[in-house]
């Protein structure tokens, strides 16, 4: 029972370790490999996109030409300054109209009823378009924006991996203290019995001994009677 304990214990914590250098693996992974293959990323806080991108989703964009965009595209802006509004949006573009100053866009979030009251530029010549949506992966990095937050989902599993460590680490030592060698006092002991084995050597050597002179005696006499 005690060896079995042993075993689930120590499965428990290669689980526990692998799974937090495979989380910690996939979340670098997530922030690193996307932006080395000229992705930009975008989390989504809003319900505005529902039925198509869901909210806490992990977007990833892809700088496109301006004039390559079409109705349809999703793209992540920054609304006019006199909207109010100072946060990103990620809408679907509804209409695009050519003008004097350039082509006027116009977006639609999917959940919305209508489409959005402002019509707008794009001044510079690339615009981030959405290629790709991966949804809930964006909950923990919001999360993780909170301090609190994240201490609870970083340090937590990092307390629980050390701790298992720390049982592993006092089963060793006790296993080792078990298999120690034996010490010079047990060596004694043990060599203690060796006169034993001397002694009853010895006993047999005598009788061997006395039966030889039992015998010479015995010829002595024989001869004697002989005579």
């Amino acid at each position: 029972m005690i060896v079995t304990s042993r075993r689930i214990a120590q499965r428990l914590t290669r689980m526990s370790v692998n799974l937090v250098a495979l989380a910690a693996l996939l979340l670098a992974a997530g922030l690193l490999v996307p932006g080395l293959m000229g992705y930009e990323r975008y989390i989504i806080t809003g319900g505005s996109m529902s039925g198509s991108i869901e909210l806490g989703s992990l977007v990833f964009e892809r700088e496109v030409p301006v004039g390559s965009l079409e109705v349809g595209d999703v793209i992540t802006y920054l609304p006019p300054a006199d909207t109010g509004l100072t946060n990103l949006v990620t809408h679907r573009i509804h209409s695009i109209e050519s003008s004097e100053s350039g082509l006027l866009f116009q977006t639609k979030g999917d959940a919305n009823g209508s489409a959005d009251p402002w019509k707008f530029l794009l001044d510079a010549p690339t615009q981030p378009k959405v290629e790709a949506a991966v949804p809930v992966v964006g909950h923990l990095f919001i999360a993780l924006a909170n301090p609190q937050q994240r201490m609870l989902i970083i340090g937590v599993p990092a307390a629980i991996v050390a701790f298992l460590s720390l049982l592993e680490l006092i089963r060793v030592l006790r296993t080792n203290r078990l298999i120690e060698p034996a010490t010079d006092e047990e060596v004694d002991l043990d060599g203690a019995q060796i006169p034993q084995w001397d002694a009853a050597g010895d006993a047999a050597e005598e009788i061997a001994e006395e039966s030889a002179t039992h015998i010479h005696t015995d010829r002595h006499l024989i001869g004697v009677s002989a005579h």
